[in-house]
């Protein structure tokens, strides 16, 4: 993955709350290992999060965020079914259009979906 192309997507995207909420919900997916993305994609959802992690979404706060922190270093079956309880509640949370809607955006905007994202290098 190109380190930059998240950033230069962000300086042409400004992100909502609820984006922020997005984000979060498949940060959660790719944790618990149900995200179907392929790996490049989920490469650039880890990277967004990073770059989004310090910003308020709608619903998930700092339990969300010190949760997934903690996963990222060390996961065991324990925290594995922590991170899918967490993942599902978020997914009920947010309405089927919201998601819908950003993972349309994601794809049609460049971050995610078909080449050349992320493949121009630095």
């Amino acid at each position: 993955m190109n380190a930059g192309h998240v950033e230069r997507w962000l300086a042409t995207q400004p992100l909502s709350p609820d984006d922020i909420d997005c984000v979060i919900a498949v940060m959660l997916k790719i944790l618990d290992g149900k995200c179907k993305m392929p790996p490049v994609e989920k490469q650039v959802m880890a990277a967004l999060y990073d770059a989004v992690s310090n910003r308020p979404g709608q619903r998930f706060g700092s339990t969300y965020r010190a949760l997934i922190a903690e996963s990222r270093m060390a996961t065991d079956e324990a925290k594995r079914l922590q991170i899918y309880e967490l993942r599902v509640l978020a997914e009920t949370e947010i309405s089927r259009p919201v998601m819908k809607a950003f993972k349309a955006r994601i794809r049609a905007t460049g971050l995610v979906g078909e080449p050349p994202f992320g493949m121009v290098e630095d």
